[in-house]
């Protein structure tokens, strides 16, 4: 059974980079045909994909957040890793880590989340 677990600071000061780390057990995260992403969910708002990595290593990021996001991957370790630059209040939100089919694109197609963690943008 797989699972996946987030793990990070729970508070970034703005201007900060936010970084969380997505430990998978259970299943490979070089397995063929899945994608690893992160998703998030602002306060009051709808579930957004931040971005994914595929099982070959090729990564997609959602256009608003290209030019801040990176998502990597430690395949010894069996996980991988979200950095989201110069942080700000609009990035608080709780972040999931998710594992989705190969055509995966939006969040909701992702149907095996973490528990999620909260993460808070404030000084």
């Amino acid at each position: 059974q797989v699972q996946l677990q987030e793990s990070g600071p729970g508070l970034v000061r703005p201007s900060q980079t936010l970084s969380l780390t997505c430990a998978v057990s259970g299943d490979s995260i070089t397995r063929d045909f899945y994608f690893w992403g992160w998703i998030r969910q602002p306060p009051g708002k709808d579930r957004e994909l931040i971005g994914y990595i595929t099982y070959s290593g090729s990564t997609y990021y959602d256009p608003a957040l290209r030019s801040r996001s990176s998502i990597s991957r430690d395949t010894s370790k069996n996980q991988f890793t979200l950095q989201l630059k110069s942080a700000t209040p609009e990035d608080t939100a709780v972040y999931y880590c998710a594992r989705g089919p190969e055509w995966a694109t939006l969040a909701g197609e992702y149907n095996i989340l973490g528990q999620g963690i909260q993460v808070t943008v404030s000084s």
